[in-house]
């Protein structure tokens, strides 16, 4: 069993769609979080961990007055919602796997 710290022991998650992108919402639990979040959720992390091949057209925006972060991931939904053949064509899984990434590597 692992011991890494994850997003998941000190953020929480939603996940929406728009077409074939998936936006996903992320805030620390606590506003001391929000520092150590921005720092791990780079393009290029989430690129790996989502398993993008190209991280320039991945967006992450700070809402600072939130102390949150939204995410958008062109091209991970196969195609949306009424043309993806995947078994979440919606993404909402996706929350789920951001809470999964470590925190430190």
């Amino acid at each position: 069993m692992s011991t890494a710290r994850t997003l998941g022991d000190i953020a929480h998650a939603r996940a929406g769609d728009k077409g074939d992108s998936s936006i996903l919402f992320l805030a620390p639990y606590a506003p001391s979080d929000f520092a150590l979040v921005r720092a791990v959720i780079t393009a290029e992390r989430l690129a790996e961990h989502f398993e993008v091949s190209d991280a320039t057209g991945i967006t992450v925006r700070a809402v600072e007055e939130l102390c949150a972060f939204s995410i958008v991931i062109p091209h991970r939904l196969d195609g949306g919602v009424t043309r993806s053949t995947t078994a979440d064509p919606h993404g909402k899984t996706l929350s789920g796997h951001l809470l999964s990434l470590e925190l430190d590597r």
